[in-house]
């Protein structure tokens, strides 16, 4: 998602408040419900009723607004954060499509390297039972055709048999995917998908290593405190609980955010200039935390696998059949197209789907205003707007359109306050976010077209960059005291 500039426009003139953290005991709380079970490190209730500025909320232009009273409720401490997070094996380590680019784990190194072997092995095949259909006498090609049609019943057989085996194959690979029972195909085991998850990290750490921030920057502060609250909110799930969370910041402007099957969360600054709060922030990274719990590296690398296997018979016959190579190496991209849009971009966007689903009950059960949550896809379908992006059919794409997605979390979201209610979170209070960013939308649109036009090119934007608070008015390296807090109400 390239929209940093767009959004950087669309916070322009807006309030900038720091986020808060009380500095507390911690208490275990435990509730059990639906099947739900809630484990968290929580503050004493007394906290909840301290209320302080923090934050900053998506503003508006209208000076009315600019008047409304800001409050905001706390809804976690955590106190100073060890090196390592007894509950979430959380190790801080200094260096840290949402989602990469590519894909957070690609197929096993074997298979990377055997598969373009397979296809050039494939066509090879086409190309030559092509070659000796042509060049074949007609008599003999009569009796060729005059053998298919006597023999038709066995050939048919062993075609059946040969597509059985791979239902048999398809049904006994198929495992239950964590927390959501859904089942999936697992071809690839786990042991080789650490291994080049260690490969991919090592790839990342090369490539962004010179831009990582330290650990006393302030704004690597905040995304390890959020990374820890959602693991220890959540460590009653043996998947969030059996991995070493370690955490990556990279300074980088795209906004952008993945967590490898490994543990390795990378969060860019980018993103943490676009999101709008810290209940944004954390609903992203439990949406790229439930990626590696739910395992959909692995699964999508196995599906993917097995349908390429396919795709070798229909390659071959494809290049069997055409009669020229410029027809045959058309043909192929088709079948390649086909199975791209018919099959892999559907079956990612199932992913993301269900990953939105489990990320918005983590972040539910770490009392995270789960409102917020459709707020930024909201958000970034009027920064589309702004900019005049074209956009895609959602067909076209990985993931589902920015619209669809905050609709379907409109749908999860009542789930999600069922699941804070039943782990004793404290109650929201205020407007609703998302109908105050209705209300305002259109004069938000309206207001920044406008601005946009006027600015010039040169335009100054970096006072609109996120405001961490330091330990004083110059820029240090002390955060040890930085708040963290979870919550912004506007209230009338």
């Amino acid at each position: 998602m390239n929209i940093t500039r767009g959004l950087k426009l669309l916070r322009r003139n807006c309030l900038f408040f720091h986020l808060a953290l009380a500095q507390t005991k911690n208490c275990y709380r435990t509730c059990l419900g639906k099947g739900q079970r809630c484990v968290s490190n929580v503050p004493n209730t007394d906290i909840w009723k301290n209320a302080r500025h923090i934050s900053r909320r998506f503003c508006f232009q209208s000076p009315w607004l600019l008047k409304e009273k800001i409050t905001s409720l706390q809804i976690s401490s955590v106190g100073p954060i060890p090196s390592r997070f007894s509950a979430g094996n959380t190790q801080i380590i200094r260096s840290f499509r949402t989602s990469p680019s590519l894909q957070a784990a690609p197929f096993p190194l074997f298979w990377i390297i055997i598969k373009p072997i397979q296809k050039l092995f494939a066509i090879l095949v086409g190309r030559s039972i092509r070659k000796w259909w042509k060049a074949l006498p007609p008599n003999k090609r009569e009796l060729f055709k005059e053998s298919v049609r006597t023999n038709k019943w066995k050939i048919l057989l062993g075609v059946s048999s040969l597509g059985v085996l791979f239902v048999v194959f398809y049904f006994t690979h198929l495992e239950e995917t964590p927390i959501t029972g859904r089942a999936r195909l697992l071809v690839f085991g786990k042991e080789h998908l650490r291994q080049l998850s260690q490969l991919e990290y090592s790839m990342w750490m090369e490539k962004y290593g010179s831009r990582m921030l330290p650990e006393t920057d302030a704004r690597y502060q905040v995304v390890k405190r959020v990374v820890g609250h959602l693991s220890e909110s959540n460590k009653d799930i043996p998947q969030v609980s059996a991995l070493t969370w370690a955490i990556h910041v990279v300074d980088e402007p795209e906004v952008n955010a993945f967590v490898l099957p490994n543990g390795e969360v990378f969060v860019f600054t980018g993103l943490l200039n676009a999101v709008s709060d810290i209940h944004q922030l954390s609903f992203i990274l439990g949406h790229e935390i439930a990626h590696a719990v739910l395992e959909h590296a692995i699964e999508k690398a196995s599906l993917v696998h097995f349908l390429d296997f396919l795709s070798l018979v229909f390659l071959t016959m494809i290049w069997a059949i055409c009669p020229h190579d410029i027809l045959a190496v058309v043909g192929q991209r088709i079948q390649s197209k086909l199975q791209e849009f018919i099959f892999d971009r559907p079956y990612s966007r199932t992913l993301e789907a269900e990953a939105d689903k489990v990320g918005l009950q983590f972040a539910a059960k770490a009392c995270v205003d789960v409102r917020a949550s459709s707020v930024f896809w909201q958000l970034m379908e009027l920064v589309e707007s702004i900019k005049g992006e074209p956009r895609l059919p959602e067909w076209l794409s990985t993931h589902p359109s920015h619209e669809n997605r905050a609709e379907h979390l409109d749908r999860l979201i009542p789930e999600a306050l069922s699941i804070r209610e039943r782990c004793n979170c404290p109650s929201l209070s205020g407007p609703d976010p998302r109908l105050v960013f209705r209300l305002n939308r259109q004069h938000l649109l309206e207001s920044y077209k406008a601005q946009e036009t006027q600015n010039s090119t040169n335009q100054d934007l970096s006072k609109t960059k996120l405001d961490f608070p330091h330990t004083s008015n110059k820029q240090t390296n002390k955060t040890e005291d930085m708040p963290v807090t979870f919550a912004v109400k506007p209230t009338n």
